[in-house]
């Protein structure tokens, strides 16, 4: 079963990689389990102009070729698969990883993708009631005998998988809209923002509104990870912007504890090469970690990094 819940420091690999070749991103996979990072992801961008892999098919393949490290995707595209044959796949990549993954989902932001394909594009509203619909059949179909739901954008009849689930696979919502937001707080197992995309003074603000809808929801805040995409780099030449994390070694742990400060106590690291991976677990995320601690921004023996 996933240990990737709740409020603990966790550091993360992979997302975007499409400048990497396909035995490059296993290589980054294998390294990022070997140095202790806790997940790695790779993002669900079929129709690009930059070469992908399709995540379900590459994860597979990387946690047949990994130990210990847990696996998701960063974040899946509602409109690719329809949320009972995704259910099936999440029960059966779960299994076979030894309960390694981490679900994130997305409602679907990139409407060309999905219109390339001839699949379904929603409107704003409509994206987040079939989110909202998925997550109800997702942990129908992995709980129940069988599942039957009428909703707006979904609908099964005595749909049924077997094996079911065989404990709560964590789903992590990509989200930014205040309904998503709401949904996140209300549902999800974890939030998963991009910095870059957005900033971390908005992405605090954003946090609050999930926060404020889990506790509406009669939920622990703390039982929701909150994690976010981020580039860090060490770099004494480099200079800070929104998304990155660079600079000396001393700089980078004192940005990255800013972010951790900030309630964001996973942080997916992507794009990474092999030897930037080393550097970080080497030099920067054994300080991070007795950092956070000392300061009191994450509970003692919080991670698994360094």
């Amino acid at each position: 079963m996933s240990t990737i819940l709740g409020r603990r420091l966790g550091f993360g690999s992979g997302g975007i990689v499409g400048h990497l070749g396909t035995p490059e991103v296993v290589d980054l996979a294998q390294s990022a389990d070997e140095l202790g990072f806790d997940l790695f992801t790779l993002s669900d961008h079929l129709h690009s102009e930059r070469e992908s892999l399709e995540p379900w098919t590459a994860l597979s393949w990387i946690a047949s070729r990994t130990r210990r490290i847990e696996v998701g995707t960063n974040v899946l595209g509602l409109p690719y698969r329809d949320p009972p044959v995704l259910a099936k796949m999440a029960e059966t990549l779960d299994q076979l990883s030894g309960g390694r993954l981490v679900l994130g989902l997305g409602a679907g932001g990139y409407d060309h993708e999905f219109s390339a394909f001839g699949l379904t594009v929603r409107t704003a509203a409509e994206k987040i009631t079939a989110q909202h619909e998925a997550i109800d059949i997702l942990r129908s179909l992995w709980t129940r005998e069988t599942t039957t739901y009428e909703g707006e954008q979904f609908r099964t009849s005595e749909a049924r998988i077997s094996p079911r689930a065989a404990h709560p696979i964590p789903i992590w919502l990509g989200s930014y809209g205040p309904r998503a937001l709401r949904l996140t707080g209300e549902r999800a197992d974890g939030w998963l923002p991009s910095f870059g995309r957005i900033t971390l003074e908005q992405a605090v603000q954003m946090r609050e509104q999930v926060v404020a809808a889990a506790r509406n929801a009669g939920r622990d805040p703390d039982a929701i990870t909150c994690a976010c995409n981020i580039a860090v780099r060490v770099d004494p030449e480099g200079e800070p912007r929104p998304g990155l994390v660079t600079g000396t070694v001393d700089s980078v742990v004192e940005q990255v504890l800013e972010v951790v400060g900030a309630g964001f106590t996973f942080l997916l690291i992507h794009s990474l090469t092999v030897d930037e991976q080393e550097v970080l677990a080497r030099d920067v995320f054994p300080q991070v970690r007795a950092l956070a601690e000392e300061r009191g921004l994450v509970g003692a023996g919080s991670g698994g990094t360094g």
